[in-house]
């Protein structure tokens, strides 16, 4: 069964850090893409990372680059997004999703049941 768990979702103030955990199982992660897509109210689901588990690349989202930066441990099986100089506008639900590699984050954004999701961790960010 494919699990995906999030944690590390808090508050803080515009300027800090919080560090997301995604601890998976369930699947090989060679064969898939695991990131974050998040989702504030009023707004669409937008994918904000994503590391592939067949070559390491990486990718983000324009909002956040030079902000948050993606990496995984394999022994751990746990991929972590490092969120550095959070803006109120990054206040949304952040879920841990894995999906073949044959899909783009985008498309899992746009169509979630073409890949697993955690429950979602919140991180908001005061101004």
């Amino acid at each position: 069964e494919v699990q995906l768990v999030e944690s590390g979702g808090g508050l803080v103030q515009a300027g800090g850090s919080l560090r997301l955990s995604c601890a998976a199982s369930g699947f090989y992660f060679e064969d898939y893409a695991i990131g974050w897509i998040r989702q504030a109210p009023g707004k669409e689901r937008e994918g904000v990372s994503c590391i592939k588990g067949n070559d390491g690349s990486t990718y983000y989202t324009d909002s956040v680059k030079g902000r948050f930066t993606i990496s995984n441990d394999l022994a751990k099986k746990t991929i972590y997004l490092q969120m550095n100089d959070l803006k109120p506008e990054d206040t949304a639900v952040y879920y841990c999703i894995a999906y073949n590699l044959i899909w783009d984050i985008k498309e899992i954004a746009s169509n979630p049941n073409f890949g697993y999701w955690g429950q979602g961790t919140q991180v908001t960010v005061s101004s």
